[in-house]
């Protein structure tokens, strides 16, 4: 875009099915964004120069503050769904497989 905004309608991120539970693709575009978001952090946090002059360290980050596009009940499922782990002061961790 160029200096354009797109006044378009977002599509509503937190879908509901008739029972009011949330939908399959809620909670599969609530584990993109959490992915996408811990490994930006962790590029961010390799990046610095202090893991570049010593020869290349990966990141220590584990856990991160879950996007805020999304409410707590969806993280809060994700964690029942055992793909996420709740931390200490809100951090959510990857559960892996």
């Amino acid at each position: 875009m160029t200096g354009k905004q797109d006044h378009t309608p977002r599509k509503n991120l937190v879908e509901r099915n008739e029972d009011g539970t949330l939908t399959r693709d809620t909670v599969r575009r609530a584990m993109k964004a959490f992915r996408k978001r811990l490994k930006l952090m962790r590029l961010d946090d390799e990046s610095r120069l202090t893991h570049m002059l010593s020869t290349g360290a990966k990141s220590t980050i584990v856990g991160i503050r879950p996007p805020d596009q999304y409410p707590p009940e969806v993280w809060d499922e994700l964690v029942e769904m055992g793909r996420l782990q709740r931390g200490e002061g809100g951090v959510y961790e990857l559960v892996e497989a």
